[in-house]
């Protein structure tokens, strides 16, 4: 049992219940400190699954390989950049408690359990602890009617589909007789002799995952929860646990379900297509900007399947680049939807940005670079993102698939370029509060990264191209 694999995981749970400790001693003024510390233990953890060696631990149950490496890299930045972009806000809005960053620790914590998961009991362990922790970051606003009924609603439909996950998981381990991955694969190496059972776990596995990575029909939470919970939570449950759970699900179903892909690939197209259709035509006519932010993330995620639906090393290296590209444009949009400040007072609606490129023109420019890219227009990172996704379709046969991609991106950019249109064309309404500056910081990072991608792309296409490797050689 080689525990020293799992050791960032065990330095992050250390350090939550030291950060929460030191919180309750303290109390007064502790949430500076406490998320100051809690940034630096992602820093560290990020140090250290760099630095740590790869195999597997507690007899295959976690694993350390490069999908995981990539995957909790981009969880730890995610994860701190919202903290980081949380500090302001939360001070105004009279949030500012430290269990806010040791919240975000342990959720980050249950989606470094996911991505290292090898054994269906510790993928729902990892899933379990992220949720909780999510769940309550969604009502922590709790003298707010929104956020309440967010958490709540997030919690309802939350148990639901990991009653239904757990369901899956039990059918697919009564039917193949193993939990671990790896055993799971191998009972189904003749694909002529699968039981009908497994199948339907796997039917249930998918629509438990669908769930966490709000593909559609298992959406509905999405838009209220978004507009709902706090916007520094919004901002972090929109990038971190979307990572977590798209890398969670394309382990799953091409690792041990990839020797059956013809039994289940229809089904990941058929949620692909309707998570693109629903997330271009539903933004449309959106007014508050967080419930619009919700149905692109729907649209992302409808072009994320789009990868696991090749089930092959093209798809999954394509999801992994999509994932990083979604990631930095994401942040840096919701970086400049927590400056959107009058009189103190946040505001949502699209209608408040009018005229930012008269009032604040740097801001306007850095969420101009954030729209242009989720609408895949290029140079910037999101039209890399969408290419790989459709040359992995195309390669692998799925016509039908990038077609219908590059149609609802065309639909989906008249949403984004209205924002821009508000921005420069519109009369111009008060301006803003002036913004704090690790705002002005995530913001400016995030538009360097989605601006500047195209430069040096091989970094992160080399680390997906490795991580494709663990699972198709």
């Amino acid at each position: 049992m080689n525990w020293f694999l799992a050791l960032p995981e065990i330095v992050l749970a250390v350090s939550g219940m030291g950060i929460l400790l030191l919180g309750v001693i303290k109390r007064e003024g502790a949430t500076q400190l406490c998320s100051m510390l809690t940034i630096a233990a992602f820093v560290l953890c990020a140090v250290l699954v760099v630095g740590n060696s790869l195999g597997s631990a507690f007899e295959g149950q976690f694993l350390a390989d490069p999908i995981s490496v990539f995957a909790k890299l981009l969880i730890f930045a995610a994860a701190a950049f919202s903290v980081l972009m949380s500090l302001d806000f939360n001070e105004r809005a009279h949030i500012a408690r430290f269990e806010f960053p040791v919240l975000v620790l342990f959720a980050s914590l249950g989606m470094t359990m996911m991505v290292s998961a090898g054994n269906m009991m510790s993928l729902y362990l990892g899933l379990e602890l992220q949720s909780l922790s999510i769940y309550v970051l969604a009502a922590f606003a709790r003298d707010d009617l929104r956020s309440a009924e967010a958490g709540l609603k997030y919690f309802v439909l939350g148990a639901l589909a990991s009653g239904l996950l757990l369901y899956g998981i039990s059918l697919v381990y009564g039917f193949s007789g193993s939990m671990d991955f790896g055993g799971i694969a191998r009972s189904l190496t003749d694909p002529a002799g699968v039981s009908p059972g497994v199948i339907v776990g796997i039917v249930f596995i998918i629509t438990g995952l669908a769930f966490k990575v709000a593909a559609v029909p298992f959406h509905m939470w999405t838009p209220d929860v978004y507009e709902g919970a706090p916007t520094p939570v919004t901002a972090f449950f929109g990038t971190a646990p979307k990572v977590a759970a798209v890398v969670l699900f394309a382990r799953v179903m091409m690792g041990p379900f990839g020797h059956v892909l013809a039994q289940w690939q229809m089904l990941i197209e058929i949620i692909s297509i309707a998570s693109m259709i629903l997330g271009a035509l539903a933004a449309i006519g959106q007014t508050n900007i967080k419930r619009l932010m919700a149905y692109s993330s729907i649209g992302h995620m409808g072009y994320v399947l789009i990868g696991i639906a090749c089930g092959n090393a093209a798809g999954f290296r394509s999801v992994l680049i999509y994932l990083v590209v979604y990631v930095f444009m994401n942040l840096g949009a919701f970086a400049v939807i927590l400056a959107m400040r009058r009189r103190g007072e946040a505001v949502e609606s699209i209608a408040d940005l009018a005229g930012l490129g008269r009032t604040d023109p740097a801001l306007a420019l850095a969420m101009t670079v954030f729209m242009f890219s989720m609408a895949g227009i290029p140079p910037l990172s999101g039209f890399f993102g969408k290419l790989y996704v459709f040359l992995a379709a195309v390669q692998s046969g799925l016509w039908g698939l990038a077609i219908i991609g590059v149609l609802t991106s065309v639909i989906g950019a008249f949403y984004y370029l209205r924002i821009i249109k508000v921005m420069y064309f519109d009369d111009a309404a008060p301006a803003f509060d002036r913004r704090a500056p690790s705002l002005s910081l995530a913001a400016a990072a995030m538009g360097l990264f989605t601006t500047f991608f195209f430069v040096l792309p091989a970094p992160v296409m080399n680390a997906a191209q490795a991580a494709a490797k663990v699972l198709f050689g």
